[in-house]
């Protein structure tokens, strides 16, 4: 059972933008944090896509530090080749596989 709708209203699309916004700009440098995460911490948990498409569409997102966003098992976006360098630049590490090594760069901020 659900414990949260599935469907938003249109001010319930603008507090999560805006939720998702403030949290993506809070991601320290060097750190990673996951869509998923980003999705539980805005009140949505089931809503990790919704996530990137609002860092893709929303104006004035990539003045955020939206590079600092990987999926859950720490695979950068598909067809943005330079978020590994950007990545990279800020120190962050990754592994054979390619993907961000989560258990050294994860950022969590805790929950209210």
């Amino acid at each position: 059972m659900q414990d949260y709708p599935s469907r938003m209203s249109p001010e319930q699309a603008r507090a999560f933008r805006e939720a998702v916004l403030n949290i993506v700009g809070q991601i320290p440098r060097g750190r990673v944090t996951t869509y998923g995460h980003i999705a539980a911490l805005a009140g949505w948990p089931s809503h990790s896509r919704m996530v990137g498409r609002t860092l893709r569409y929303t104006p004035g997102a990539e003045a955020l530090p939206c590079h600092r966003v990987v999926n859950k098992e720490g695979r950068t976006a598909p067809g943005w080749s330079r978020q590994r360098t950007l990545l990279e630049e800020e120190g962050v590490r990754f592994k054979p596989n390619e993907h961000v090594d989560m258990a050294r760069h994860l950022w969590e901020p805790e929950v209210e």
